[in-house]
Order: C-alpha cells, then sequence, then structure tokens
C-alpha cells in the first residue's frame, strides 16, 4: 500500500532524485536557521541601539539603524527563500 503521507508527485521518484530532493529542503532548513538568527539579532540591535541611533546621530549617519535594516531583510529574504525550499515536508525537523 502507498504512503499516503508521502505528496503525489513525490511517490515514484528514482533513488538519485530523493537524494536531490533531501539535499534541497536540508538546505531550505539551514536558510530557516540562519533566518531565525538574523531576527533574533535584528530584535537585540532593535531593541538597545536603534532608538538611541537614530537620536543621537547627526544627519544621514546612523550606522545601527541601518545594520538592523540589512539583518532584518536577510531574515526576511532566509524565511522566504528556506520555506520555498522546504516544500512538500509536512514535518519540522531539525539535521
Amino acid at each position: 500500500m502507498a504512503n499516503t503521507l508521502i505528496p503525489f508527485e513525490e511517490r515514484d521518484l528514482a533513488p538519485n532524485q530523493i537524494e536531490l530532493l533531501d539535499r534541497r529542503r536540508r538546505r531550505g532548513q539551514l536558510l530557516l536557521t540562519i533566518g531565525l538568527q538574523l531576527f533574533v539579532v535584528t530584535t537585540l540591535v532593535g531593541v538597545l541601539w536603534v532608538g538611541q541611533d537614530l537620536t543621537h546621530s547627526p544627519g544621514w549617519v546612523h550606522p545601527m539603524f541601518y545594520w538592523a535594516a540589512a539583518t532584518g531583510l536577510g531574515s526576511i529574504v532566509c524565511f522566504i527563500w528556506g520555506s520555498a525550499l522546504r516544500r512538500g515536508f509536512s514535518e519540522f525537523t531539525s539535521y
């Protein structure tokens, strides 16, 4: 009897195709982990330093704000890209 938990398009894959699929999903899990770490950095920088940087830095010189914006954007990109690479995987595991 076929395993009904496996998506229909993945039921008849060859072993080398399954290897590629697992590699893609592991890369997606890695990107989700990196995205979470970047989110933590963004949160800490945003809570601790961005307000002071925006208040006291002259003109357009706001390095902590730019750092928080860059890590926040990186976090969003990693979450979206990682989720796209892990599509079709119904359980949450860590490799």
